[in-house]
């Protein structure tokens, strides 16, 4: 296997064209997203979008373990520590701003991209792999596939999109996986709209090999077709979704007349059921700045555009990479792995709403993303 953080092959079909392929390659990381992979990913993309012979783009992790299992936020953490203080705020972090920035500008082409883009959700896809996933044309989950966005646990706020696709989940359940960082399975995936398809992994191969013999006329009905024919006989073992089971009580939990309240009723929850008493267990255990910044980003961004919502996202993300709140998140879980992170402010009821504002706070004359 090569060791080249991303590995791209082009599949010959049999009407002459071919299917772009792209692996994400660190299978050790779990597939995290490196700014180098980014860099490779993003120009790729864009030439095969513009390239004829290409007639869809497939997109995978290496290994069984893990699509991707979320951003590089260790070389964050690096650059947060190296560039903090002094100086202009806004010019103290260009790591954080360029792989923010690509970042988005790769998640958004993936949202808006011209031919059938294929991404083989199996295993962990959290993070920076759910902002590749969430906006592909057909995104497949398999029986191991667990999703998350558990940014409430470092210090920062579902991004990659996250504003978008937890905005357009049914009822409130976004806003509950979002203030949460609940994992969630396949039914999950398919009944909260992150995912189009349920095939087991152990049929990649047979999937690949019958889209090399599809017929290629119109190709999203050729890669439509040929997923639905894969799915039909894995979705007797669909397991049980936990998202729709609870949906009800998510509904109940998260009625509240302020952020504030919210997060007191999701974490004041005393039942018996393991599912809801994990997830409040991650909600109170979290950065209680998180926990407000998410509502806030949320609601500001529940009728804005997908490019309102990355402009917006890198905005906040930057500023969460100058505020402190990011950094101590990721030391205590990755770094000194004391798991004793000592937030900016020691509960969410001493959060001052000044200071979720400063977050939200423009860096530039004119957004980076402006040209989306």
């Amino acid at each position: 296997m090569s060791d080249l953080p991303v590995i791209f092959s082009e599949l010959p079909l049999n009407n002459g064209q071919l299917l772009g392929v792209a692996t994400l390659n660190s299978p050790k990381a779990l597939n995290a997203l490196s700014l180098e992979m980014i860099e490779q990913l993003l120009p790729k993309f864009r030439s095969w979008a513009d390239d004829k012979r290409i007639a869809a783009v497939w997109l995978e992790g290496s290994g069984d373990k893990a699509f991707c299992a979320g951003g590089d936020i260790v070389a964050l953490y690096r650059s947060m520590t190296e560039y903090s203080g002094g100086g202009d705020p806004a010019k103290t972090n260009a790591y954080a701003e360029t792989f923010f920035s690509t970042e988005y500008r790769l998640d958004y082409l993936i949202h808006t991209y011209p031919k059938p883009l294929i991404v083989w959700g199996n295993g962990i896809v959290m993070g920076g792999g759910m902002g590749l996933m969430a906006g592909a044309a057909y995104r497949v989950v398999t029986e191991s596939s667990r999703l998350a966005m558990p940014e409430i646990t470092i210090g920062l706020y579902p991004d990659v999109g996250g504003s978008w696709f937890l905005n357009h989940m049914p009822g409130r359940t976004g806003l509950f996986l979002g203030l949460t960082g609940a994992n969630i399975n396949a039914a999950d995936a398919l009944f909260t709209g992150l995912a189009d398809r349920f095939i087991k992994h152990e049929q990649r191969n047979r999937v690949l090999g019958a889209l090399e013999e599809g017929n290629w006329e119109d190709p999203w009905k050729t890669v439509n077709q040929t997923l639905r024919e894969f799915e039909e006989p894995c979705l007797a073992e669909l397991p049980d979704s936990p998202v729709q089971e609870h949906y009800q009580q998510i509904q109940y939990l998260t009625d509240a007349d302020s952020p504030l309240e919210r997060v007191k009723k999701i974490t004041s929850y005393q039942g018996e059921d393991k599912w809801l008493n994990r997830a409040v267990s991650t909600l109170a255990a979290g950065s209680p700045t998180s926990m407000l910044l998410i509502q806030e980003q949320l609601q500001r961004t529940r009728h804005a555009s997908l490019k309102e919502v990355f402009q917006q996202e890198l905005t906040v993300s930057v500023n969460c990479a100058l505020k402190g709140e990011f950094a101590e998140g990721i030391r205590a879980l990755l770094i000194d792995k004391d798991k004793k992170p000592r937030w900016h402010y020691p509960t969410v009821g001493a959060v001052e709403q000044q200071w979720i504002d400063s977050f939200f706070e423009p860096l530039w004359g004119i957004n980076p993303l402006n040209d989306l």
